[in-house]
């Protein structure tokens, strides 16, 4: 593919703002078959991107349990327009296994867009974009933008029969946590597997309220929260890592104990009406708590190792 510069030949370079400057190219008469082939690859990708995008906001992201699709879709995009300018000036030639990527994410979107399988036509999608973006402006330019890409693998809907194998243990623990505590607190709560009978009410613990996708989306905002935050400790951001499945845990029983509670006090009505729209974010909330505290935790407990470490009696830096 012809490479899309964003330098000025004619003069020195445009350091106001690192993204392309389409005008100036298009009225240098040379770079007008690179602006062509740039148009016709976003005219492509748009014909890739834009059927899966209608399928899934009609069909998958509609649902409470991948309701995180949109979310994830949109940090994922924020990411990629945050380092836009470092993965311009990273600009090279492509690697030779650039198109090994594209040809197989193409191969792969075209079955799973045949055989409406959406783990392999998002996916695919990736792969493509991972594919342009290698052949474009080669492989450092990639190495820029690794994270938007990891995070854009949280869009991946997974299949039910995964889903609900990898589910059940996580809600019998969160239905048996929130029983505990309820009963702790004097409330009639009594629980028969992911069932919850509070009083005179009945709830079920769904997988939206403590699912596998609900897993998987804390892990992205925990591991978004590390990005952002950007620690100088790898064994520390790998700690906090782990621990987002037991804070996850703890996010879901407090979501689970926020419906109980709103049932019992106002009703069946409140509970699964706007008010359950809110313990999903209680849910979020709770868990960006938990990630904050801990890190914090965290910060001190390393700091103070690495104190006691540089205060060590006979050691020389340089």
């Amino acid at each position: 593919m012809p490479a899309l510069g964003h330098g000025h030949p004619s003069g020195p370079p445009d350091k106001r703002h690192p993204m392309i400057d389409l005008r100036a190219h298009w009225n240098r008469p040379a770079s007008r078959p690179a602006l062509l082939a740039f148009a016709f690859l976003l005219a492509g990708l748009a014909a890739v991107i834009v059927p899966t995008l209608h399928d899934l906001l009609t069909q998958v992201w509609n649902t409470e349990e991948q309701g995180h699709g949109p979310i994830v879709l949109g940090v994922a995009v924020w990411l990629a327009y945050r380092n836009w300018g470092a993965m311009l000036d990273a600009a090279g030639k492509p690697p030779a296994w650039s198109w090994a990527l594209l040809v197989v994410g193409v191969l792969a979107y075209a079955v799973g867009r045949s055989q409406q399988i959406f783990l392999i036509e998002v996916g695919a999608i990736i792969l493509i974009l991972m594919g342009v973006l290698t052949q474009w402006l080669g492989a450092r330019a990639l190495r820029v933008q690794w994270f938007a890409f990891f995070f854009m693998f949280f869009l991946i809907p997974l299949p039910s029969l995964v889903v609900e194998t990898l589910t059940m243990p996580m809600k019998m623990g969160v239905s048996y946590a929130a029983e505990w505590l309820l009963h702790l607190l004097g409330y009639p709560i009594s629980r028969s597997g992911v069932i919850l009978h509070v009083g005179q009410y009945q709830l079920l613990v769904a997988d939206a309220c403590a699912g596998l996708h609900t897993l998987f989306t804390l892990e992205a905002l925990g591991l978004l929260y590390l990005n952002i935050v950007r620690r100088d400790s790898v064994a520390r951001n790998v700690f906090l890592a782990v621990l987002i499945v037991p804070i996850s845990f703890s996010a879901n029983t407090i979501r689970v104990l926020t419906l109980c509670l709103i049932t019992y006090h106002f009703g069946d009505e409140a509970g699964q009406g706007f008010l359950h729209g809110f313990a999903g974010m209680v849910l979020f909330m709770s868990a960006l708590a938990l990630i904050i505290s801990i890190d914090t935790l965290l910060h001190r407990l390393f700091g103070v190792r690495r104190g006691a470490v540089a205060a060590l009696p006979g050691e020389r830096h340089v």
